[in-house]
Formats: C-alpha cells, structure tokens, sequence
C-alpha cells in the first residue's frame, strides 16, 4: 500500500518529504488515515542515532491518532470512520509469559517497535509521521470521540509511560513528579487525579504558576536545596520524568521507609546510585515503560471519564525542524503534535 510522510536518512540529516509502501491489510488489519501524530522526545534521540542502532530511512513517530478508513474482514473492534490510536508497538509475539499477562512491553521475544524496528517477518517498521497506517487491531486503541484528537495523541506515549507506574499510588499517598515536560506534566495530572497529594520538583520558577494550575499541591524549586531538604523521608512515591543528567542520590533521599523512585525518562548517561541511598529507608529504584495494551486502553478510558489529554502545540510538517530544536531546549507546552491536514499529497 503506498504512503507517504517524513522520513530522515541519516543521523545528520533533517527530516524531508519520503514516499514508501506499507504491507496491503490482512483479514486482522485496520488502516488508520493519520490525523495527528505527537513529537516524543525518543524521536529525536532515534532520528539521530544518539542510543545507536538507528536504521534509515526512518519514519518516526509513535504518538498517533487518527480515523479508520478500512477493515479487513475478521476485524470486530473498528468500523470505518471510528477514531483510533496507534502506540510505541505494533505487535508482539502474543505467547510469552509476559504477553500472556497483558504485560506486552517486557516481550521475551521483543516487541515491534511502531518505526526503527524490523517486524517478525524482517520487514522495516515506519512511524507516524505520514499519512497511514497498517496495525493488526490487537494493537490499535479505540479513542473516545468526546476527546480532541490532536491531544490525545500524546497519551500513547507519554500518558501511558506515566499513568502505567502511577498505578500503584494509592488515595491521599504522597508523591514527587520530577520535571514538568511532556511526561512530567502527564504525570502530574494523573497522580492529582488519583487523589494523591503531589509536590511538582522543576529547576524553573517559571514552572511554578503553570504546575499549580495542573494540579500540584506543593512546588519545589530544586536549585533551593532547603526546600528540597524540608521533604527528606516523607514520599511513598516519585516519579522521575527528567531525561537529562541529575542527582538521583537527592530524590532517594526524599523516600519514606519502603518508598519507591521510579524512573521514566531516559538520560543519555549512566546516573550514580550510591548503595546508602537504596539501603536507607529500604528505599526501592525501580523504572517503567509503557503499558501493555489492556492498560493503555484502561488509560484511554479513564482519560475520557476524567477528561484529561496532554497539553499541546499544534505544528505542521514545514516546522519539524524548529520543533525538534524546542523539544531538545524544553521550549514547549508540554507537546508538540504534528497535524497531518498539513503533509503534502503524494
């Protein structure tokens, strides 16, 4: 099936205009016309190569949303025109352990990235930043129409990355979000929501108005180490959104006896734990990506109950470039989403 989007050939080179074929749809296949599709952080690390392995040319983009245009024949969860979603993964390989108990991202085998990937057959995945795609529906999410669209396309990244450990926070528990970005800001809106009371830590004073209207009880300045050292021992839960060099050492710091830090962002370089951080408190450093699908749909849901999508800037295929220069500055609120109505027709 031809397509066609963004695509970058080398590490260095930018994103331009790339024409290419998707596999024609199977009888479990939906094709989804892209509408929207968010700019994640991964993106830019995948597009230039900065976690190696990048294989070109490279569609990226896993934050998608979009409406179906066809089914094939043994398709039950989607007709055509339905809004849908299509996430970091496009398949997996369904009879693991781990598949089996809805847990799809810690496939023994490897799950099929959405783009930069091989599928099983060896065939290279490409990403959202096109007009279409192709995605057995066991792996496309079905997307309330009461919802903006275009923002909602972050939730299938940095929604589930965040909603998927905070899970396990319970009512009135006291918990940390570390950075207010695209996953901090998420992170902040689902723990306020699950009825926590959330201290939003940011390296920006300008953060503290914006943190507060999303939903934080407290603010922390980190530069002030007084005000970072007031919460010493006294969090159940933090949730580490930063993807750039930090000091863990001060977070674990904060964790009450049996307290978790969990890390979602991901730095470029390895951070320095030491052993009486952990051993303190019987502290736990744990990580997380995203959720299986069964979660992310949960999310979806929940999203549509509670009204809650990202808060987004809306750009257009002429200004990928700048975009990718903002999201490396932190210079945007809190997503960028590409709108699809803006890619030239083939």
């Amino acid at each position: 099936m031809k397509s066609h989007g963004y695509a970058v050939h080398d590490k260095k080179s930018p994103l331009a205009p790339f024409s290419f074929e998707r596999r024609e749809p199977g009888p479990n296949d939906v094709v989804v016309e892209i509408a929207y599709c968010g700019i994640c952080h991964s993106d830019i690390h995948q597009a230039r190569d900065e976690w190696g392995g990048s294989i070109y040319p490279m569609v990226p983009g896993h934050e998608i949303v979009g409406r179906v245009s066809r089914v094939g024949a043994a398709v039950k969860k989607f007709k055509e025109g339905d809004p849908a979603g299509v996430g970091v993964m496009v398949d997996s390989c369904r009879v693991c352990e781990n598949c089996k108990a809805e847990a799809q991202p810690y496939c023994t085998k490897g799950f099929v990235g959405t783009y930069n990937a091989r599928d099983y057959a060896g065939e290279v995945t490409y990403g959202g930043y096109s007009n279409n795609i192709v995605v057995d529906e066991k792996y496309v999410f079905t997307i309330s129409p009461t919802l903006n669209l275009a923002a909602v396309a972050p939730l299938l990244c940095a929604g589930i990355t965040t909603y998927s450990p905070l899970r396990q926070v319970g009512r009135n528990s006291k918990v940390g979000v570390v950075g207010l970005g695209g996953l901090g800001h998420m992170g902040l809106k689902f723990a306020h929501s699950f009825g926590a009371h959330v201290v939003q830590f940011t390296t920006s004073e300008s953060k503290i108005a914006d943190a507060k209207k999303l939903g934080a009880d407290e603010v922390v300045v980190t530069k002030d180490a007084d005000a970072v050292a007031k919460h010493a021992g006294s969090f159940d839960f933090i949730l580490d959104c930063v993807s750039a060099p930090h000091d863990l050492n001060q977070y674990l710091s904060l964790l009450r006896l049996d307290g978790t830090l969990c890390m979602v962002g991901l730095p470029e370089v390895p951070l320095p734990v030491s052993p009486f951080s952990v051993v303190a408190n019987r502290r736990s450093l744990s990580g997380s990506m995203i959720g299986g699908m069964k979660e992310t749909q949960e999310m979806l849901d929940y999203c549509a109950e509670h009204n809650i999508v990202s808060d987004i800037e809306l750009t257009s295929v002429d200004n990928l470039a700048e975009a990718y220069e903002r999201v490396i500055k932190a210079d945007v609120k809190y997503r960028f989403v590409i709108d699809m109505a803006t890619l030239p027709r083939s």
